[in-house]
């Protein structure tokens, strides 16, 4: 603008000396007019000065303003971007713990699941465990009944027992009687063809053949006929017993003649006549006797040699106690 200015005064200056004298002759004449004109352009001037101090003033705080803008906008491209950053970042962020929820959630869906599992596994087996517990107490009680049922039948068969052994002490004591009763009556027979033992609660008394007869003979000799009658008086004093009598031979074919075909009538027969000798005058009841032949098929020695035909060949009375109080007890079971 002071350019401007200073190009108008020039250009003023230029035109007045270049006018000529008559001209300045008429501006002479009209110079108050002139100095009316330059004190108004002086004045405008003046204005136009003011203006353009103000204009000045105006661009400068116009400028100022701009460089503000320019600053405020930078400022505002940086927030911009720096809040860019923090949205790329705070989506980022928000991506991962979004993802990592949902891993989360996932993951505590999956232990939620195993544990949900796990639980209805152990309530599965907890009532697995209590029905076995219940069939076990049930068992249980079932077994204390039994138990007491068995202690009772037991304590029962106790008593039954202690009442068997008594018997059987008892059947002892007259079997053991009677076999001291048998030996002393035989006391002059014994270790001479003649034994007595107890088996299977029974006394037995074994005579030799060479004590009662003559080979392949049924006919008793008088020193086997004495031993019988000697037995028969403890037979006659003991009415209980009942009394057996069986013959053997050994396996040497029967050869004789008559009415004895083999072994078999011979050992029947000998048997017989024992029961004959035992009976003749005694008040024994023959219902207590059997007379029976076992041959050759019941040996004491199994051997082929003299000797053990020999003790093969034998007959015995076998004497059995009462033992129907015995059957008694055992039939009550």
């Amino acid at each position: 603008m002071r350019t401007v200015n200073a190009a108008w005064l020039f250009l003023i200056v230029v035109a007045a000396s270049c006018v000529s004298g008559k001209k300045y002759n008429s501006l002479s004449d009209t110079s108050v007019g002139f100095m009316n004109e330059r004190d108004a352009l002086k004045t405008a001037n003046i204005n136009l000065e003011m203006k353009n101090a103000e204009l000045e003033a105006r661009q400068t705080s116009v400028e100022r303003e701009i460089a503000e803008l320019k600053r405020q906008y930078t400022q505002m491209e940086a927030d911009r971007t720096k809040a860019l950053n923090d949205l790329n970042n705070i989506t980022a962020r928000y991506n991962e713990l979004q993802s990592a929820q949902e891993d989360l959630i996932r993951g505590n869906v999956r232990e939620t699941q195993r544990m949900l599992g796990e639980l209805r596994a152990a309530q599965a087996n907890l009532q697995e465990k209590e029905e076995l517990l219940r069939q076990l107490s049930m068992s249980l009680d079932e077994k204390k009944a039994s138990l007491d049922e068995l202690s009772y039948e037991l304590e029962r068969r106790n008593a039954r027992l202690a009442e068997l052994e008594k018997v059987l002490d008892a059947q002892k004591k007259i079997l053991q009687d009677l076999k001291t009763k048998v030996s002393e009556a035989l006391l002059g027979f014994e270790n001479n063809g003649l034994t007595v033992f107890t088996k299977d609660g029974k006394v037995y008394v074994s005579l030799d053949e060479k004590l009662l007869f003559r080979s392949g003979s049924y006919e008793i000799d008088a020193n086997g006929r004495r031993a019988i009658r000697q037995l028969s008086g403890v037979l006659e004093r003991n009415p209980d017993i009942q009394v057996t009598i069986e013959g053997h031979t050994d396996d040497v074919p029967y050869r004789g003649t008559g009415q004895l075909n083999d072994n078999w009538d011979l050992s029947v027969k000998r048997a017989t006549t024992v029961v004959r000798v035992l009976l003749e005058g005694t008040r024994i009841n023959p219902q207590r006797i059997t007379a029976s032949g076992r041959s050759q098929y019941l040996p004491v020695d199994t051997g082929s040699a003299a000797d053990a035909r020999q003790k093969n060949r034998r007959t015995e009375i076998i004497l059995t106690p009462d033992l129907s109080e015995l059957y008694k007890i055992i039939d009550s079971y």
